[in-house]
């Protein structure tokens, strides 16, 4: 879900030069095969916290708030560990919105993800999250693969996913517009577990969590048919992220009018 470095596949900067981070820049030289890697089990590796813990919760208490705050406390914790783990590797994206609005900045002129790198780390962050949801069915003795039935189609909680995804946006990308993405295991995973409160979905936030989630039954399910609304509110929200991060991290200009750097 962040990023440290530029890409090795970015343009070589000018001698002199020192090419600003993007929240999916990756260090120079990692092999694109690894990218791919680190995406799909960090994203598997996520859906299995967020599902495993979910069943986890449901079997210990019966209390929803309890639940919530278990399944919640795991995620928390996993996001913080995989990020600081597989940031150096491939900036720890985990989430096709982060991707998507990566390539977008690069298009206009920034640093990051270029359409092929596009092209492998959303298949990667589907297929993985797909497999997580299935470990984590399998470590619980659930059917490995069984439509979730929770029905998530009410507006208030597609309201919900485009706060929650716009927030998480606009706090990746203002890290990397103020150089402070040091800071991101902690900061994205804090917000995460403040989002599971604050927002009715309890942010998801994610596409490639969003149909993970469809393939399991249990406490973290989301019924197939709510799937395409929760992601299209979750695009929405990427753009909405996007336009805070341009308004609120505004580049100001030298005396010559040209951009601040």
């Amino acid at each position: 879900m962040t990023a440290t470095e530029p890409a090795a596949s970015d343009a070589i900067a000018p001698v002199g030069t020192s090419p600003q981070p993007a929240p999916g820049a990756t260090p120079p030289r990692t092999p694109l095969v690894a990218r791919a890697a680190a995406e799909l089990v960090g994203t598997a590796a996520l859906v299995a916290v967020v599902v495993g813990s979910g069943i986890q919760a449901t079997e210990l208490t019966g209390d929803v708030a309890l639940q919530l705050l278990a399944n919640s406390t795991a995620t928390v914790f996993g996001l913080g560990v995989l990020i600081a783990l597989l940031g150096p590797v491939s900036g720890a994206h985990f989430n096709p919105a982060v991707t998507l609005a990566e390539w977008w900045t690069a298009r206009r002129g920034g640093a990051g993800v270029n359409a092929r790198e596009l092209a492998v780390y959303v298949p990667s962050q589907i297929v993985g999250a797909i497999a997580g949801a299935i470990l984590a069915d399998a470590m619980f003795g659930e059917p490995l693969v069984k439509w979730s039935a929770h029905d998530r189609s009410a507006g208030n909680l597609l309201l919900g996913e485009v706060v929650a995804t716009a927030g998480l946006i606009l706090l990746i990308f203002g890290l990397a517009r103020t150089d402070r993405l040091r800071f991101a295991p902690i900061a994205v995973a804090s917000y995460i577990g403040a989002a599971y409160w604050f927002t009715s979905s309890t942010s998801f936030a994610n596409p490639a969590v969003t149909i993970g989630r469809a393939f399991t039954d249990t406490f973290a399910g989301i019924a197939p048919a709510s799937v395409p609304a929760f992601i299209g509110m979750q695009l929405i929200g990427a753009a909405v992220g996007l336009a805070l991060v341009a308004v609120i991290f505004m580049r100001g200009k030298t005396d010559s009018g040209q951009p601040a750097a």
